[in-house]
């Protein structure tokens, strides 16, 4: 099964052009060393309705398996990408943030500051991952190993 990927990056200076996204272009190299297929890509400002509404369409149009999004998880004012993911989110997958997070925790204590969220949506996932690009690295190590069998088991293929 070829898993399509969609990757939506949330920073107010990348969506106004003044700043290159690195962290989303990390994630497009990683899924195609995979083998994943990437079928949308977007950067949007750090606006909950817009944020949502992404995500909604991805979703609910079947675009995409699974969406990553970069960008918008910490404490700063205008973060708020893990508010945006759960109002859309039907199912949060806590054990995957946790995951992420504790992932994260090896490198650097500051990834106790991310506060993304993984949930589905129908049959996507939706997975935050931090803007930093060696974060979202460190992130796609631990999803690598588990987006075949998400993407599977989101399809209805439950077989074990």
């Amino acid at each position: 099964m070829t898993v399509r990927l969609a990757v939506l990056t949330i920073s107010d200076s990348g969506a106004r052009g003044l700043r290159h996204d690195s962290s989303g272009d990390a994630i497009v190299a990683w899924a195609e060393g995979l083998g994943a297929l990437v079928v949308e890509r977007a950067v949007v400002a750090d606006d909950r309705v817009v944020i949502a509404a992404q995500l909604s369409r991805w979703a609910d149009e079947d675009f995409a398996h699974v969406v990553i999004t970069t960008g918008g998880t910490g404490l700063g004012p205008r973060d708020i990408t893990p508010e945006a993911t759960r109002s859309v989110i039907e199912r949060e997958a806590t054990g995957l943030a946790e995951a992420l997070r504790a992932s994260g925790m090896k490198q650097t204590p500051r990834a106790a500051l991310s506060r993304g969220v993984a949930g589905t949506r129908g049959d996507t996932l939706i997975v935050n991952l931090p803007g930093s690009t060696a974060a979202v690295v460190d992130g796609l190590n631990v999803l690598a190993p588990l987006l075949e069998h998400i993407a599977a088991l989101l399809q209805g293929k439950t077989e074990h």
